[in-house]
């Protein structure tokens, strides 16, 4: 007996597992069961789709991670020159003063923007941050220009990630996202590819055999896998 995939199993795992079954459909000589080659060229297309719909949702993950970034050294800076104005030291009180009028210009709300948004404002105060008359002042604040180095390169670092989701973004409206793909994928190899196996091991088991119990090999490897991590049993398609 075959067991199902378990539907709840990651979209990087449908992913993978419906690449496995197209590679070893691959090593067969099933390509004359006209039924069966459909299946699995259908299979293949919509696990390429899976792919692609994967390869946006990382480029979106790797975006809000660089934001994060990104806000906390906006965080680390303002709150390090707030701090400086109450030194002791008189030349450091003033040097923090003049920094931190920039800051506040901007203030912490500019974290709260929309991506474009903020990284307008943050290349604006960065620019501002820059000139002349501020760099005497931030080089009297110990750890100053240290923290606005680390600024710029998150800011940096969010533009990159900001091009590759744009770019992965761009066929966003003519493609299916990941969860809709997932579940075809799911019900192809469940209610199509299982049921047919199913039915050839008993027709003709010595030309369906094999590659039916690779398919339940790998269905089964990926289940154990999803099952390690789930505390508590959730039903099968």
């Amino acid at each position: 007996m075959i067991s199902k995939l378990i539907n709840y199993s990651r979209t990087t795992e449908v992913s993978a597992v419906a690449a496995r079954i197209a590679d070893a459909y691959k090593g067969t000589g099933l390509s004359t069961d006209a039924w069966l080659s459909g299946l699995m060229t259908g299979l293949e297309d919509d696990q390429s789709l899976l792919t692609a719909a994967i390869k946006r949702m990382k480029a979106e993950s790797e975006l809000e991670a660089q934001d994060e970034l990104r806000d906390a050294e906006i965080r680390a800076l303002y709150y390090l020159v707030l701090g400086l104005q109450h030194h002791p030291d008189q030349a450091i009180k003033a040097a923090a003063q003049k920094v931190f009028a920039v800051l506040e210009h901007y203030g912490l709300s500019v974290t709260a923007e929309s991506y474009a948004s903020e990284s307008a404002l943050v290349g604006s105060m960065l620019a501002d941050l820059a000139k002349p008359e501020l760099q005497e002042p931030i080089a009297a604040l110990s750890g100053c220009a240290e923290s606005i180095a680390k600024l710029k390169t998150a800011e940096d670092n969010f533009n990159v990630a900001l091009i590759a989701f744009e770019e992965e973004k761009a066929h966003e409206s003519t493609l299916e996202n990941a969860t809709v793909i997932k579940k075809r994928v799911v019900n192809l190899i469940n209610n199509k590819l299982l049921v047919y196996l199913i039915a050839m091991m008993q027709a003709n088991p010595e030309t369906y055999d094999l590659f039916a119990r690779t398919v339940a090999e790998i269905i089964a490897d990926n289940n154990v896998a999803v099952k390690k991590r789930r505390k508590e049993p959730v039903p099968v398609a």
